[in-house]
């Protein structure tokens, strides 16, 4: 054999060993090298009134809100009764099949801390796990990646209706017994995942916690939260102190700030495999809800720009084709709209009729605005970071928000590439 027969032959095995993505771990998923192009399947295994509304008023307990309140009024035998049949029906491996057959590669699933453990205090009902492996082998059928999502902590880092337990604050980061209890939920998450990363090949480890109080920064959470991060990464990443390397990629959000506060946040010259995931709507402020259909699209369009500049690798993990908030639910079981001025303390815009409900009601108008606004949203999410994750796949009552719904009504393509509007963004 020639030198450069020997030399080509030592090339190709070391190309043989080149990983997917930063760093040597190998990922199920060449992140980095493939856009992420996802759904959420919001609702199923953390429960809301915006998502299913059905739920919520067939327990016929006005003070019933979240999953939280669920479990404190509800009596055992009819909670159970209503979650199983949630849990069979809202998510099916149809929807694996639809959604593998829409071009989509992730799905993202959130989860409580409550499918694994809870404290003396906690009513939650329990159930869900085996639901979440059945998505484990829906997903490895349909060769579909799934991102395990920590959507609710003990305590609640956000005190969001989609952390389990609307209330005033967050409060997680104000008991170190909290943080601890979520760091062994990722240790759990791990020694369950660690082995089948071809197809949970993401675990985030802590959504929308609030960096933010009464719209200020809140430091407190926030170094609290970074030393989570830390503390969460060394325990999926080292399962075994060190002796071995799961090959899982860590996601942490961004917990409302500027992309730019995390930098030189765990260089990746340092934490191999981190994503960043920051969320994106427009609507959850007056000046942003009385925006017109063109600035809405302009601004997707910018956001391209942005991401770019994020320290490490970045996804939008949620987003929507809509430009309102007029779902029902969606600020909160009984609560109003800021889009039609139902929202105490807004500017109303307009009226909600023909805006939220079912595609029928829509006119085409708006659904051509929202064929535009998702492409330039995921033109610019492609373009500026390392793809996105839609909210959410099924919705029972408010089309505008459903994945779904947006294939069977032509707002969004099944080919998630086959542009109508290929140069929307310049």
């Amino acid at each position: 054999m020639s030198s450069i027969s020997r030399l080509l032959v030592s090339l190709l095995a070391c190309l043989a060993l080149v990983p997917t993505i930063l760093g040597a771990l190998q990922y199920g998923f060449p992140y980095g090298e493939e856009k992420i192009r996802g759904v959420n399947l919001g609702g199923w295994l953390v429960l809301e009134s915006f998502t299913t509304p059905s739920l919520f008023d067939r327990t016929g307990d006005a003070r019933v809100v979240d999953e939280y309140t669920f479990g404190q009024y509800m009596p055992k035998l009819r909670a159970e009764e209503l979650l199983k049949e949630h849990w069979d029906t809202f998510i099916t491996e149809k929807d694996f099949e639809e959604i593998a057959a829409a071009g989509l590669n992730h799905v993202r699933i959130p989860i409580g801390h409550w499918m694994f453990e809870r404290g003396p205090d906690d009513p939650y009902y329990q159930g869900q796990l085996p639901y979440l492996l059945k998505a484990v082998e829906w997903a490895r059928k349909y060769n579909i990646h799934i991102i395990v999502a920590l959507y609710g902590a003990p305590s609640s880092q956000n005190g969001f209706i989609n952390s389990g337990h609307f209330r005033d604050a967050a409060y997680w980061h104000k008991n170190q017994t909290n943080v601890d209890r979520t760091v062994n939920v990722m240790k759990t998450l791990t020694a369950m995942f660690e082995d089948q990363t071809d197809v949970v090949s993401i675990i985030q480890v802590m959504n929308e916690a609030a960096g933010f109080r009464k719209a200020i920064l809140n430091p407190e959470l926030l170094e609290v939260l970074k030393k989570y991060y830390y503390d969460s990464y060394d325990a999926i990443r080292n399962p075994l102190g060190g002796k071995k390397k799961s090959n899982l990629v860590v996601m942490i959000h961004d917990a409302f700030q500027h992309l730019s506060y995390w930098n030189n946040f765990m260089p990746n010259n340092t934490y191999e495999g981190v994503i960043m995931d920051t969320h994106i709507y427009q609507m959850f402020n007056d000046h942003d809800a009385h925006m017109t259909y063109d600035e809405h699209i302009q601004r997707a369009c910018t956001n391209a720009t942005i991401m770019s500049k994020s320290p490490m690798m970045t996804i939008i993990g949620e987003w929507t084709a809509t430009n309102n908030d007029c779902g029902p639910h969606l600020l909160g079981r009984f609560v109003g709209q800021r889009y039609d001025g139902t929202l105490p303390g807004t500017n109303r815009v307009g009226s909600c009729i023909g805006r939220t409900g079912k595609a029928s009601t829509f006119s085409e108008d708006y659904k051509e605005f929202m064929r535009r606004y998702w492409e330039a949203q995921t033109q610019s999410y492609e373009k500026g970071g390392e793809g996105w994750v839609m909210w959410t796949w099924k919705m029972e009552n408010a089309d505008e928000w459903s994945y779904k719904a947006g294939l069977e009504n032509g707002w969004i393509p099944q080919d998630p590439t086959d542009y109508k509007y290929p140069n929307i963004c310049g």
